[in-house]
């Protein structure tokens, strides 16, 4: 009888943690879970799940860690897009407006690798800071982050008109579009993160 008694109780209490572990796990989000609602809130929501998920077991549900890898993300992103427009403009059979487009393209997207590359180190600074400091190396960040936006529209503008409505300008916007909106959604994900900081 008593050792029913025990097998009943050693029962119930794992019946017990068993719940109290699940509703531990309800009450906090797992990190696919935070990653799909802080994308939510930016322009790209897809892309910034598809981009991020890889990442989840290293964000976890840290704000900061999401934003930080949004912007490493968008870094990279620019980095390929820069190599290949830098090939294209190499490439024979160019017609010369294509040519001076493309090499106007890199100049932009160089400066968008360096603006993205500088916000990371200085997103990275914002982490450990304190308040006012926190608030000057974030305007920073955001600042930055926004004229590499600038940088990619700039660099698809360098192709007006039907002249230049071809494989190659339809090949550089295909990339641009890709930095331009990984970018997007790093800066939403940056803003997120600077407000929920500031409360």
């Amino acid at each position: 009888m008593a050792k029913s008694s025990l097998l009943l109780l050693l029962l119930l209490l794992s019946i017990l943690s068993i719940a109290a572990a699940a509703a531990a796990g309800a009450s906090s989000p797992s990190s696919a879970t935070f990653i799909k609602a802080k994308c939510s809130a930016t322009k790209y929501p897809d892309l910034c799940v598809r981009s991020l998920s890889p990442y989840a077991s290293e964000i976890q549900q840290n704000s900061w860690k999401l934003a930080a890898t949004a912007l490493n993300v968008s870094l990279a992103t620019a980095q390929s897009a820069k190599a290949f427009v830098g090939r294209l403009s190499r490439a024979k059979g160019m017609r010369p407006r294509e040519v001076e487009a493309l090499h106007d393209c890199v100049d932009e997207m160089a400066d968008t690798v360096y603006r993205l590359n500088r916000s990371c180190g200085e997103l990275e600074r914002a982490g450990r800071a304190r308040r006012e400091e926190f608030l000057w190396r974030i305007s920073n960040v955001q600042t930055w982050v926004s004229a590499a936006l600038t940088d990619d529209n700039t660099c698809t503008d360098g192709f007006p008109g039907q002249i230049l409505n071809g494989r190659v300008k339809a090949s550089v916007s295909s990339g641009m579009l890709s930095v331009e909106h990984s970018t997007s959604n790093a800066l939403a994900l940056i803003n997120q993160y600077a407000s929920k900081h500031n409360m």
